[in-house]
């Protein structure tokens, strides 16, 4: 699994304005019926009100290509530039779960 953290962040609450357009428009149901995503998910900052984060996983680096060479990222893309928006990425690569952090997980 790969797992990519977009920091969105903007003015006069463009980047929450962008996440519920992008959910209310459809593209994030879209998104998530694409073959290969696990997770696609938008979260307020409590601590950063002008920031929204996107948690965005993939089964892997096939699905994440066929993502970006779809008609999406167009839609996607205009959106961004609509809010002024600006990014931070980090990426993430799943790797099985380590049974001595068991212990402090509380499921």
């Amino acid at each position: 699994m790969i797992t990519v953290n977009l920091r969105y962040t903007g003015a006069g609450g463009a980047a929450r304005a962008f996440a519920e357009e992008m959910m209310a428009s459809g593209t994030v149901a879209a998104i998530r019926a694409e073959p290969g995503n696990l997770r696609y998910e938008y979260y307020a900052s409590l601590d950063e009100p002008e920031t929204v984060l996107l948690i965005d996983s993939w089964r892997d680096q096939a699905a994440i290509d066929a993502h970006h060479a779809s008609p999406m990222m167009a839609t996607i893309a205009a959106l961004r530039e609509k809010y002024d928006l600006h990014m931070t990425v980090e990426r993430f690569v799943g790797m099985d779960e380590n049974p001595s952090d068991a212990r402090y997980i509380r499921k």
